[in-house]
């Protein structure tokens, strides 16, 4: 396995955690919402009256912030090594997970854990113990 040493930026890494922190902070504030993404999305499948523009607009900046990103700067390569059937069947496990798990990372690991909720700790290290035994089933076995 090799590290690519120029790819590694704490700095960057740091000020990209401390702004997800605080965006999640200022949403749970001033929305009284947990930003998570799965609850999020899902809450447009069975949408209630005065619940879609904000859902919509949140989920709009996820999408058009890269694109504006991408008029200032250089978007950064990105190399898939699945095929589109596989990134197919594993968004769909990911999903289901997510139901299962009652959220997906961004609602347990980032807003649960700041608010020290045993569930989300419970959530997350499962999250992260899954990926690395996946990690590890698909690159070594």
């Amino acid at each position: 396995m090799n590290i690519d040493t120029m790819a590694f930026t704490p700095g960057a890494a740091l000020a990209g955690g401390a702004l997800i922190g605080l965006a999640a902070a200022v949403f749970v504030l001033f929305n009284g919402r947990i930003a998570g993404i799965s609850g999020i999305l899902g809450g447009l499948l069975k949408p209630r009256r005065g619940d879609i523009g904000w859902r919509l607009a949140f989920i709009g900046g996820l999408i058009g912030a890269p694109m504006i990103y991408s008029v200032v700067w250089r978007l950064p390569d990105i190399h898939i090594e699945a095929s589109p059937l596989t990134l197919i069947i594993a968004g769909l496990i990911v999903g289901f997970g997510t139901r299962i798990g009652s959220g997906c990372t961004s609602g347990h690991g980032v807003c649960g854990i700041s608010r020290l909720s045993p569930r989300s700790i419970v959530a997350t290290l499962t999250f992260m113990a899954m990926g690395f035994i996946t990690v590890f089933l698909v690159r070594h076995l």
